[in-house]
């Protein structure tokens, strides 16, 4: 897996941390931020609890990274859209993505999305995607449990802008 990846990958794990079963978490079972359904629709069988991490890393790579097209964006773009993805799963990462640059947000990236996003300025694209990331989290009902949470995930994720953009 290319480095690139590895540092996405690494600063996911970093948010995602290490085995949950929380009972208010609609994500239910779930390690290093792979929910048992998706382990399960990935093949993986064993307990979540000991799910090693080559295959954490495969199914990042396949459920997020690569269907999210990562690699065919700037860095700084790849891995905002890596963490959306893996937090609010791909159909809404790609709508954010499409609200924030005011296409119609039907989760399809086809040419019309694609233009948009390409008409934006690096820096720029980055910033309106957060901030519909954050109005996105803000309107989960149950951001009042894990609400601080995910906007200790945000801050950290502005830093890294700061260091991709450097």
């Amino acid at each position: 897996m290319s480095k690139i990846f590895k540092t996405a990958l690494q600063r996911v794990l970093k948010h995602e941390g290490g085995y949950v079963n929380d009972p208010r978490d609609t994500g239910g079972e779930t390690n290093f931020g792979i929910t048992k359904t998706t382990a399960r629709s990935y093949g993986y069988t064993g307990s979540m609890k000991d799910i090693p991490m080559d295959v954490v890393e495969r199914i990042y790579k396949a459920m997020f990274w690569d269907a999210m097209s990562c690699d065919n964006f700037h860095f700084a773009v790849g891995f905002q859209l890596f963490d959306a993805a893996v937090n609010h799963g791909l159909l809404n990462a790609r709508r954010i993505l499409q609200r924030a640059v005011s296409v119609k947000d039907d989760g399809v990236i086809g040419p019309v999305s694609l233009a948009a996003i390409r008409a934006q300025p690096i820096f720029s694209l980055i910033n309106l995607f957060n901030s519909e990331r954050i109005a996105f989290y803000t309107r989960i009902p149950n951001f009042n449990i894990y609400g601080k949470g995910w906007m200790n995930r945000m801050s950290e994720n502005l830093r890294y802008v700061a260091e991709d953009m450097a």
